[in-house]
């Protein structure tokens, strides 16, 4: 998870990750900062991850992209 908080940090150092509950829900990234997340993570972690997954739930909190990530390497 270090990484992952590594390259959210990389997109938007202005950000506390860790101490965030509602990333997108509280407007704290727009649609331009998850294409960036997005790439870095499929590059990352050698994943690709599908629309149907690109949902606010899955990007809101640094959890529960963790749990997207690990969930997409576990079906590869």
């Amino acid at each position: 998870m270090d990484r992952l908080l590594e390259i959210l940090n990389d997109v938007r150092p202005d950000v506390d990750f860790e101490s965030q509950t509602a990333i997108i829900d509280d407007g704290i990234i727009d649609s331009f900062d998850i294409i960036s997340i997005v790439s870095e993570l499929d590059d990352e972690f050698d994943i690709s991850i599908p629309i149907h997954e690109l949902e606010p739930k899955n990007f809101n909190t640094v959890e529960a992209i963790w749990e997207l990530i690990q969930k997409l390497q576990e079906e590869d």
